[in-house]
C-alpha cells in the first residue's frame, strides 16, 4: 500500500512488534503500509506502529459501518462458518496474511449457553516475543463477539505446539510468494 498521510489528530497506537501504547502526535507524516482487517499498520519516523480501525479518520480513512444483523436463528455450521470469517478479519500487523491462514488457530469451540453461543478459541503467535498477541487475541475476540448471537469468547494465546512455517494455508502461501 505505502500511501502517505498526515495525521489530522493525535491517536493512540501500539508500537510493533512490543505493543506498547503511544500517542501519534496531530501533522506527523505517516505511511500506511497495511490496512486489512479494519486496523492499520503505518510507518512514523522509521518505527512501525498499529492504529485501531476505529481511529482510522486520523489517517483521513472513514471507518466502514458494521453490517447490521437480521438476529435470524443460525445452525451450529452456519455460525461455526461465521466465526471463521470473522477470524479471517483478523492480522498480524507486519503480516499482510489472516491468522487463520497463517496457522495460527489451534482449536475453535461453540458452547450453547441459554443465553446464546460462547467462543473459546485457543491461537498461537508466530513467534513468542511478540508484544502484539494480545492486542491480535483482543481483535480476534471483538470480531468474535460482533456476531449476533455469541454472548461470551474467550481468545486465549497457547505456545503448544510451537508454530513454524508448516502450519500456514495453501492460501497463505500464495499470499506470501511461498511455493
Amino acid at each position: 500500500m505505502n500511501e502517505s498521510v498526515t495525521l489530522t489528530r493525535d491517536v493512540e497506537a501500539a508500537v510493533i512488534p512490543v505493543g506498547t501504547k503511544v500517542t501519534l502526535q496531530k501533522g506527523e507524516q505517516a505511511f500506511i503500509t497495511q490496512s486489512l482487517g479494519g486496523s492499520y499498520t503505518v510507518v512514523v519516523n522509521g518505527n512501525m506502529f498499529r492504529i485501531e480501525g476505529k481511529d482510522g479518520e486520523a489517517l483521513g480513512i472513514q471507518p466502514a459501518e458494521k453490517p447490521v444483523s437480521t438476529g435470524s436463528a443460525k445452525t451450529q455450521e452456519q455460525l461455526d462458518k461465521e466465526i471463521w470469517n470473522q477470524l479471517r478479519g483478523c492480522y498480524d500487523p507486519e503480516i499482510p496474511v489472516n491468522i487463520v491462514d497463517l496457522g495460527l488457530i489451534y482449536d475453535m469451540h461453540v458452547d450453547q449457553l441459554p443465553a446464546g453461543a460462547r467462543v473459546d478459541v485457543k491461537m498461537t503467535l508466530t513467534a513468542q516475543g511478540c508484544g502484539m498477541g494480545t492486542s491480535i487475541a483482543a481483535d480476534a475476540r471483538t470480531k468474535i463477539l460482533d456476531l449476533p448471537g455469541v454472548v461470551e469468547a474467550d481468545v486465549q494465546v497457547v505456545w503448544e505446539p510451537p508454530w513454524s512455517p508448516e502450519k500456514i494455508s495453501p492460501e497463505g502461501r500464495t499470499l506470501l510468494g511461498i511455493h
